[in-house]
């Protein structure tokens, strides 16, 4: 049986679960114990529909069951250890990860109100039932992080690797492109600033003369749409954790305190203090963004248009002309699009299509790239950027690699992925024997013919 290994990040299968659990229950029974944590019927059917939701079918019921089972186990065991090592995490750690995950789920289904109705919960309940679950999946990583520390393949491993594969069980690898870009943003104008900075004073006024809360002004005015429903709340965020200019106001402000107007990449602010530690601070914020007017929107679209027929005739190669008229950071690296995913220059359909989901500036480039040629220029792109300003690009596929049979030569990265998951594996399954020796791991007859993967010496 061959498979991936990977420790499941709880916060995200709690969550959809505690919808589920509206739902009437299964009698619920003890199924497994590892040490001191247990294992519930309830704990695998919830996965269970949860796997069958997002139309993961491959096996029986049972297989099914028995896979999530013992991803529960690996988890446990884990639990196990860290409490064995003394392994802990601090309460802002917990909160700051579980409000970053939160605001992931409140992104996903569109807003706060939705999220409370899917779930039939206030934010604060919510956060409660599975605050436990994030501080539980914090102490696995640290385990699992520790576990592979020492794992590196070399280059012979990679090409062992690869030679022990079956050719005709090689997959077939996607194409991947390189894609190079040219960003033109408008600018603002002095007034615009001028005038959204005196917005900003007058809400500051308005709070501070007891008119309104901040949190209902963030409400009504703000235009971050991840906070503003939360009335300007952010959640415990680290140092570094926002732009320089943001940070050293927020790490700087006393409890309640309202700052001045403070300019960031993203537009101009007002912070409110909720809660701070040495590293670690909560606060509120009300965001307005200058707007661009349509006409110097279209006299961008006009310059680009120029830029890219200069490119075509041969008056100008893309990279001297990326130096010349990109506003975009990528124009200190010729204009190569970066995965955010992997760091790197390649990017496949399929990744573009998953990064739009988090990304504005990928939006629509997977349609776009798949229309165009190597070496072709294409027309100015409307575009959001990851600040939420609108722009055009004009972009050309550099390179792209045809659909093909996986080989040494053109997917040595890949390959070498493949050959080190498998040694992770390999160490999991070591430590699993080592750990599951020493430890009490008992499982209910009903699971006892299970094929698991690893080997856990049940008792």
């Amino acid at each position: 049986m061959k498979r991936t290994w990977i420790i499941i990040a709880l916060i995200f299968l709690t969550l959809p679960m505690m919808a589920q659990n509206r739902q009437p229950q299964v009698v619920d029974k003890v199924v497994a114990v590892v040490g001191k944590n247990i294992i519930l019927q309830s704990d695998i059917e919830n996965q269970y529909t949860q796997y069958r939701l997002q139309g993961m079918t491959e096996g029986t019921g049972m297989e099914i069951r028995s896979r999530i089972l013992e991803d529960l186990l690996l988890q446990k065991l884990m639990l196990n250890q860290a409490e064995m090592d003394s392994i802990t995490v601090t309460d802002d750690q917990v909160e700051a990860e579980l409000n970053r995950r939160i605001q992931w789920f409140v992104s996903r289904y569109g807003s706060q109100e939705k999220l409370e109705s899917l779930f039939g919960k206030t934010m604060a309940e919510i956060k409660d039932e599975v605050r436990q679950a994030s501080r539980d999946n914090m102490l696995q990583e640290q385990v699992q992080a520790k576990i592979m520390e020492n794992v590196t393949v070399t280059p012979k491993e990679v090409k062992d690797f690869f030679n022990d594969i079956p050719k005709d069980s090689l997959p077939t690898v996607s194409p991947d492109y390189e894609i190079v870009q040219i960003v033109k943003r408008p600018p603002v104008s002095i007034d615009e600033k001028l005038q959204v900075k005196d917005r900003l004073y007058q809400i500051r006024k308005r709070i501070l003369e007891g008119e309104s809360s901040f949190s209902t002004m963030a409400v009504l005015y703000s235009e971050d749409p991840g906070s503003a429903r939360q009335g300007g709340e952010l959640g415990l965020k680290g140092r570094g954790e926002f732009v320089t200019e943001f940070e050293n106001v927020a790490f700087n402000l006393r409890d309640g305190e309202i700052s001045d107007v403070v300019e960031t990449e993203f537009g101009f602010h007002i912070l409110q203090l909720i809660e701070k530690t040495d590293n670690m601070v909560n606060c509120r914020h009300i965001l307005l963004i200058p707007k661009v007017p349509v006409e110097a929107l279209e006299k961008v679209q006009t310059q680009l248009d120029s830029v890219a027929q200069l490119i075509r005739n041969g008056d100008m190669s893309f990279e001297d002309a990326c130096k010349k008229f990109s506003d975009d950071d990528s124009k200190s690296n010729g204009g190569y699009l970066t995965n955010a995913g992997t760091g790197g220059n390649w990017l496949s359909i399929k990744d573009l299509q998953e990064l739009e989901q988090n990304y504005p500036e990928y939006k629509n480039l997977a349609f776009v790239i798949s229309r165009l040629e190597v070496g072709e220029v294409s027309d100015p792109i409307p575009m959001t950027t990851n600040e939420n300003k609108d722009a055009f690009r004009i972009i050309k596929i550099q390179r792209k690699t045809e659909a093909h049979q996986a080989n040494l030569k053109e997917d040595y990265n890949l390959i070498q992925n493949w050959a080190l998951n498998q040694k992770r594996q390999e160490a999991i399954g070591k430590w699993v024997r080592e750990k599951a020796a020493k430890a009490y791991i008992r499982l209910d007859d009903t699971y006892k013919n299970c094929d698991f993967y690893y080997d856990w010496n049940f008792q």
